[in-house]
This record gives structure tokens, sequence and C-alpha cells, in this order.
């Protein structure tokens, strides 16, 4: 096995960073370390929990364009969004989920009984393992960091090995903001490493974001012993124009739904069902704003198209683009009108594609890329029979003039949020969470400081 690995940044290639894996004294020495400090951790009031937070996430602030140029040579995200992630997404979910805590975190009283005094007391699990992906490093990551550490948990961070620098980015930000050490750490290390840290008895609870393999990887990680883990994983997001929608309003956010972050996100758009009265004007126009992205170098301001990830991801994507293309599939953009795509790198032009149906997986495996199919249905019970013929079920999103029918409408989607006009988003006041291979568990709301607590019960007669 090797003892390092080196992040080759999409951007042009090159070694980004290189870093060693931890040994097994680091491995030991940080889950012992992470035991003890929990156990003194979980003592200190939610107040300066949140105060020490709140210093932590003003370093991300602080420094959210230095952080920007790291994740963009890491992982290829135009300069021109990823400051985003931290300004406006980290910042809006942290702050949250910081705000709330003292009251989700207070006791449940139970009614009141002579000579009783009852009540439920929320405790930390202990130690919070948190593996993260590299498309949100941070978005994702933050989803459980932040309520765990407020709920009295310590945690350990594992991201990816295409985004190792978030990692360090959050020890310093903690070690900053005044955290004990040893409440927050992290490890690099390796698959086989992940699984023999979930193994030990000391971890309490696994947050893994990550692909449906992962997940059952992880699953399998966590048969033996009695923990559970939260798995958030993939997505064919469909999204359904009805013929009452506001067309223009569709097309745009539609558009940015399918290709931003290069279509790398667990909730972005990967098929659309459009009323057949609209069908025709909604890809003329969808194509027609297609073609005004520029993919280029993600170090320029007005690119707004970077790379993939990685090589094997796009020629992943262009595989399913050619293959729906023999079964009969109709692609509305030319690679030629993007100079900068070129087959054999990560650098893949968007596509849209017609005349797809559900026996192409196009329309039924992820994607995770900048392509889209796009059928005409005829009524309503078409779009959700479509919607929901997919074994993924995390977000759904209906456009429509029609708010009530939108509620009855996403009642019968099988997935764990649904949109009206709008998409690719996390309200962080609202449950996050999906179902069938999307995943189980919460993270975010109220609801998400339940994953990461346990009840307990005083029944204590004072009479």
């Amino acid at each position: 096995m090797p003892n390092h690995f080196q992040t080759i940044s999409p951007v042009d290639g090159s070694v980004y960073v290189s870093r060693n894996f931890a040994s097994g004294q680091d491995i030991e020495q940080v889950l012992s370390q992470a035991k003890k400090a929990q156990s003194s951790w979980k003592k200190t009031t939610v107040e300066k929990r949140a105060a020490i937070c709140e210093k932590a996430v003003q370093y991300f602030l602080n420094h959210a364009n230095e952080m920007a140029a790291e994740l963009t040579w890491q992982m290829g995200r135009p300069i021109r969004y990823t400051p985003f992630e931290i300004t406006k997404g980290f910042q809006e979910r942290a702050t949250y989920m910081i705000d709330i805590a003292a009251k989700t975190l207070s006791d449940i009283p139970a009614e009141e009984l002579p000579g009783f005094r009852r009540f439920i007391r929320r405790e930390p699990l202990g130690v919070v393992l948190v593996l993260a992906p590299w498309n949100y490093p941070y978005l994702t990551s933050v989803n459980a960091i932040i309520p765990a550490i407020m709920s009295g948990n310590s945690v350990i961070l594992k991201q990816a090995q295409q985004t190792p620098l978030c990692a360090e980015r959050y020890a310093a930000a903690f070690q900053l903001a005044g955290l004990p050490e040893g409440v927050f750490q992290y490890l690099h290390i390796d698959h086989e490493q992940v699984a023999k840290v979930i193994a030990d008895t000391r971890i309490n609870y696994v947050a893994f974001t990550g692909s449906v393999s992962g997940g059952k990887a992880i699953q399998q990680a966590t048969s033996h012993r009695f923990i559970t883990a939260g798995l958030e994983l993939g997505g064919k997001d469909p999204a359904y124009v009805r013929a009452d929608a506001h067309l223009d309003h569709a097309i745009e956010n539609l558009v940015d739904g399918t290709f931003f972050n290069s279509g790398q996100s667990c909730c972005g758009i990967e098929r659309i069902y459009v009323h057949e009265n609209l069908f025709d004007s909604f890809v003329e126009g969808f194509v027609a704003l297609t073609k005004r992205y520029r993919l280029g170098s993600p170090l320029l301001a007005e690119t707004t198209l970077g790379p993939m990830v990685k090589t094997a991801a796009a020629d992943f994507a262009q595989n399913q683009i050619k293959q729906a293309i023999q079964q009969g599939a109709k692609p509305l953009i030319d690679a030629s009108h993007f100079p900068s795509h070129q087959e054999g790198t990560p650098y893949m032009a968007p596509q849209v594609l017609i005349n797809v149906n559900h026996s192409m997986a196009i329309m039924q495996e992820e994607s995770f890329a900048p392509v889209v199919g796009i059928m005409s249905v005829k009524n309503d019970e078409e779009a959700i029979q479509l919607m929901n013929d997919s074994r993924y079920g995390l977000t759904a999103s209906i456009w429509t003039t029609d708010v009530e029918r939108a509620i009855t409408l996403g009642e019968q989607i099988e997935t764990g949020t649904c949109f009206m006009n709008r998409c690719d988003y996390l309200d962080p006041a609202l449950a996050w969470t999906g179902v069938k291979d999307s995943g189980r568990g919460c993270t975010l709301s109220a609801i998400g400081y339940e994953a990461l607590t346990r009840p307990k019960s005083f029944h204590l007669k004072v009479g």
C-alpha cells in the first residue's frame, strides 16, 4: 500500500497537493484524543459551543477567496462560483444550525404528573466520523460537522483525496476559534483504513456523502456494530414542466440546475419531462441558453463551465451519451461550439438529448456530468410515473403556477425533497434526506440533530 497520495488538478493535470496517509499510530492518537476530548466537551454549554462555532465560521468568511482558489484548483469549479460555496451556502447552513441548537437540544418535558419530574434529554453520541466528497466539500461536510459539535460530539473528518485541503482548513478555523484540542480532527486515510476506523468501538456515528457503492461499503463496515450511519448517496433528479409553467423562468433555472458545477451535483437536474404543449418551445430555449455557456479554464472569470473532476468521469458520461445515440437519442449540441472540449481530458462540452426513453442508461443511471435527457409527456400522470421510475429518490422539481397541484403531485413523487419553481438547493430549515438508493437518514433542520444525539429519559420521584 502506498504511504501517500496526490491530488491531480483537473485544471491542467498537474499535481496540486501531495499528502502522506496517516499511520496506524496517527489513527490511534486521533481516536484516543477524540474520545477523551468529547467527555469534556459534552459538559460545555450550548452557548459556549455556539460562540466557538461562530468564530470558526468567521474564519471561513475571512479566507473565502483564497479557499475558493484552492477549491478551483482541486476540483475544477470556475473561480467565478467557488467563493459562494463558503460565503453563501456554507455560512447559511452553519449559522442556521448554530442558531437553532439551544432550542432544539433543550429538554423535552413530559406532561405534569403529581410527585414526579419527567423529561427527555438529548445526549451527544460521542465521536462522529464525517466522510465528505469532493464535489461540494464544504457544503456537504458542514451539514454534519457543525451540528455534531453543537450537540457535544467530537468530530473526525475524512475528506476525499481530491480535496484534502478542505479538511486542513476546518482544522485551522476551529483552532483559531478556540475549540478544545481533540474535539475536531481530520485524517488522510484510504478506504481500507476507513473501514478499520469505523470498526473501532470509539466511533459512535458515521456521516457519509458519496456514491451508492460507497454507501453499501459503509453499511457493511457498520454491520458488525450497533451504530448507525447517515448515507447521502446518488441522485437522478427529475424535473417536470407543466403546461401552465412560466416557460422562461423554467428554462433559465433548469439550465443552471443541469450544468452548474459541470453537472457534478447529487441534486442536479439529470432528466426533464415537459408537457407536450410546451416541449418544442422549451427545448429550443434550453438549447439556446446552453450554447451561451463558456467552457474553459476555471481560473478565468468568463468561464461558466469548468472541467469535470477527472478524465475518467468525462469518459463515463461521454460513453453514456454515445450509447444513448446508438439507441436512437438525438443530440442537440455540437461539441465544436465549445472549442475547449476535448475527448480524453476533463474538459467536456454540455449535451442535451431528446428522443430519449427509460430503456437508456442516460435516463436511469446517475451521469454526474453536464448532460440531460428531455422527454415529452401528455399529462401529470405520465410525468409522475416517469419521475418515479428510478432507483433514486433525492429531489424532484415541479414547474407550475398551481401551488395546490404542486403539493398534490409532490405527495406522489418518491423523493426526499419536492421543489416548486426551483431546484438544486438545500434550505437548512428543511430536512435533507433521500429515499430508495439515494440513501437514508437526515441532515439539516431541527430533525437533523436527532441523528447526532440519543434520547435519555429522566424519571424522578420527588414527592
